[in-house]
């Protein structure tokens, strides 16, 4: 019992001292401007820091992939950025601190940190401003960012939004026969303009190819080409190639067994020559 009531009387001493106002010399003062447990805590007062994340968390970066952070004063047109720092490789998340000179801030102006990704053709910037520093905003920024489509799938989107609209075509139909292949094809023109061909060739037991051709200005513009074993079959390949309006070629897709690699250069030159002979036959040139 003597034992018992000691352990109860300390608990009261302990209760009594903690009511007392007395403070424990140990203890840290709390950061100026800001509350206990704030996250502010641990960015210094001559620097920004937080982190970086994408908005599709599913989302690989390679190895290669780039991050460009800028501390930019936007009351300032044409000014230096008080900070910058390229990150590479990176690891989303990515956190990041921004050291810069104190008295370069003018309180009366405003700041933004700009945020850049770049992997490979995929770039990925953010569609929100992120104020820090002044005006009430804090050193401590957490960015999202967005991945933008790449100059291959912008062709590809236009070119399916030329697909789905080629009922409203006038359209007119070929075929021709020789040993060992089977051809047939539909053109699809807007006036006199060859805008789209489909193409089937059935090679017998050497297999069978479903070819789009979309072509513009009279080039060729995007091509989806598909490979089976007959007609019927599911798609053993998908080859896809696209140009943009300077001729380069930005669509380099080769996709097989659920896999999307890059289409040679090569193998999309030949898909180039095809529709142009197709465009040749369909009437394009005289």
């Amino acid at each position: 019992m003597r034992r018992i009531f000691l352990s109860l009387a300390s608990v009261a001493a302990l209760a009594l001292a903690g009511c007392s106002g007395g403070s424990d010399n140990n203890a840290q003062p709390a950061a100026a401007g800001s509350s206990p447990g704030s996250s502010d805590n641990a960015a210094p007062a001559n620097a920004v820091t937080g982190t970086v994340t994408l908005r599709d968390a599913g989302a690989q970066l390679s190895p290669d992939a780039k991050l460009d952070l800028k501390l930019v004063d936007v009351s300032a047109e044409g000014s230096q950025p008080l900070a910058s720092k390229t990150i590479a490789p990176v690891t989303m998340p990515q956190s990041f601190q921004l050291d810069f000179n104190a008295s370069d801030v003018n309180p009366n102006d405003m700041y933004i940190i700009e945020v850049s990704l770049q992997d490979g053709e995929r770039h990925y910037s953010s569609p929100l401003k992120t104020p820090v520093l002044t005006k009430g905003a804090k050193n401590v920024a957490n960015i999202q960012l967005v991945g933008e489509a790449t100059p291959g799938e912008k062709e590809l989107a236009g070119y399916n939004s030329v697909k789905k609209n080629i009922g409203g075509m006038k359209v007119t139909q070929g075929t021709a026969l020789k040993e060992g292949e089977s051809r047939g094809w539909q053109i699809f023109k807007k006036g006199n303009d060859v805008q789209f061909v489909i193409e089937l060739v059935d090679y017998g037991d050497k297999g069978f190819t479903s070819t789009n051709y979309a072509y513009r200005d009279g080039k060729p513009w995007v091509i989806v080409q598909e490979k089976k074993a007959s007609k019927d079959a599911k798609p053993t390949s998908i080859e896809r190639a696209g140009w943009n309006d300077a001729g380069e070629l930005v669509l380099k897709q080769n996709e097989a067994g659920g896999k999307v690699d890059t289409l040679s250069d090569e193998d999309a030159n030949n898909l180039k020559k095809q529709a142009e002979a197709m465009y040749v036959k369909a009437g394009g040139k005289k």
